[in-house]
């Protein structure tokens, strides 16, 4: 069977410039996946000061020089990473997201045209979940995703002073665990390694009960006196996932009783502070990490349809859009503050409203996105755009990996009618569309 044409999705409904704009946005994706592919994925990230040689040389070793030095190279308005000697990698939740972004984008060629056959796509989607499970980090009680730099907190480090760290933390290992489930289909065993995740999560990052529901430590070194709520909801999805593919019910129990707990933190203005308690937080109710929260709470009432979260859902998008984006899909960093509008902030808000159904103000962000921070010569996106100035470094993960996830899911979702949440078109809505292209 022929593939059917770029036109031969659409849904009731949709009109020509519906199916332009999602033409331009997969071109859109394409760019940003060469610009990564190009690179082998490498690249700087956010926080990875400590990866400077010009550090790792000064026979000092102090937490509070380590810290001047690393949010110096992180704070700087202009990319100071060459200058340090800062090593450029993969990182491991960016590969996550490149791994999903790509395996969709080789679904969507049979709808969208591109430069490259689908099967670029879905070998780097391979090539690259298999690289997950080489790179996982070892030594701890199951399948677990770390940073591949060194990062220095104040209570302390995730990892030794040089080398590659290998220390665990929620998140990584939540989106390594969403990437092996999606990419089961290149090997059987990929959702029974990701399964062993949960003894990291019950055993290397102490998973306990707490006022009613449950916590755990966002990564090894983390302040035992607060609790990193995004992270939370993040491990809470992790089990959730796992649930719904073993349909183990003691995995939906421990997901429910980490959701009750940053349920209950909710503020009367329905948004979540970073941590618990709110006097333990370097931030305020800021954008994305709010985002990270509204999106595990739609994956819960996705999977499981119970309404346990209805009202909590329904106040946090109710935040979420109304203080957190401005009317032309710019991001506000925080609740009270607009400036500096950050690309991660745009790629989760477009998961959010995409995930919502609110598709109007998911477009509104990209083409925020494109006209404000985005290089179409190059493929890459900005990093922050300051009131007065703009950040134009461009970060692997941060700005790329996100970003190309985030209009992957945008048109995916769009065209199969449900969200996707990173698994792509299941094969019975690749049927459906295909049978709707064959209609007269």
């Amino acid at each position: 069977m022929n593939p059917p044409s770029k036109t031969q999705y659409r849904r009731d409904g949709d009109t020509d410039a519906d199916t332009e704009r999602l033409q331009r946005y997969v071109d859109v994706l394409d760019d940003v996946l060469d610009y990564a592919r190009e690179r082998d994925y490498k690249g700087w990230d956010y926080g990875d000061g400590m990866s400077s040689r010009l550090l790792l040389s000064v026979p000092i070793d102090n937490r509070w020089f380590n810290l001047a030095v690393q949010e110096f190279i992180k704070r700087s308005p202009v990319n100071v990473r060459p200058l340090f000697l800062v090593e450029q990698r993969r990182n491991f939740k960016g590969i996550t997201l490149f791994a999903m972004a790509n395996r969709t984008r080789a679904q969507l060629a049979e709808w969208f045209d591109g430069d490259r056959p689908a099967e670029t796509y879905r070998d780097d989607a391979e090539s690259l979940t298999e690289w997950l499970v080489e790179n996982q980090a070892k030594g701890y009680s199951g399948f677990a995703g770390s940073h591949r730099h060194v990062i220095q907190h104040i209570s302390g480090r995730n990892g030794p002073r040089s080398g590659i760290p290998h220390s665990p933390n929620i998140v990584s290992t939540s989106y390594g665990v969403k990437a092996l489930l999606a990419g089961r289909e290149f090997d059987p065993d990929y959702p029974d390694i990701a399964k062993t995740a949960v003894d990291v999560m019950l055993n290397d990052l102490n998973y306990r009960p707490k006022d009613d529901g449950a916590v755990m430590d966002y990564y090894l070194s983390h302040p035992k006196d607060s609790y990193t709520l995004n992270a939370l909801a993040i491990g809470a999805r992790l089990f959730v996932e796992l649930y719904d593919h073993f349909g183990d019910e003691e995995l939906l129990e421990r997901a429910e009783k980490v959701y009750d707990f940053v349920a209950s933190k909710q503020t009367d203005r329905g948004g979540w502070y970073y941590r618990e308690p709110a006097s333990a937080s370097h931030l305020s109710m800021d954008n994305h990490h709010n985002g990270f929260i509204i999106e595990c709470f739609q994956r819960y009432e996705q999977l499981v349809g119970s309404g346990r979260y209805d009202e909590t859902l329904e106040r946090g998008l109710d935040f979420y859009a109304r203080e957190l984006f401005d009317e032309d899909g710019a991001p506000n960093f925080d609740e009270e503050h607009p400036y500096p509008r950050d690309i991660h902030a745009t790629a989760q808000g477009i998961l959010v409203f995409t995930y919502a159904g609110q598709y109007d103000r998911a477009e509104r962000a990209i083409d925020w996105a494109l006209a404000n921070m985005y290089v179409p010569t190059e493929g890459r996106f900005y990093f922050r755009k300051h009131r007065f100035y703009t950040k134009r470094m461009t970060l692997m993960r941060w700005c790329q990996a996100w970003m190309a996830y985030a209009i992957a899911e945008y048109v995916a979702t769009r065209i199969s009618g449900e969200p996707t949440h990173g698994y792509g078109i299941d094969a019975d809505g690749i049927e459906r569309l295909r049978a709707a292209a064959e209609r007269p």
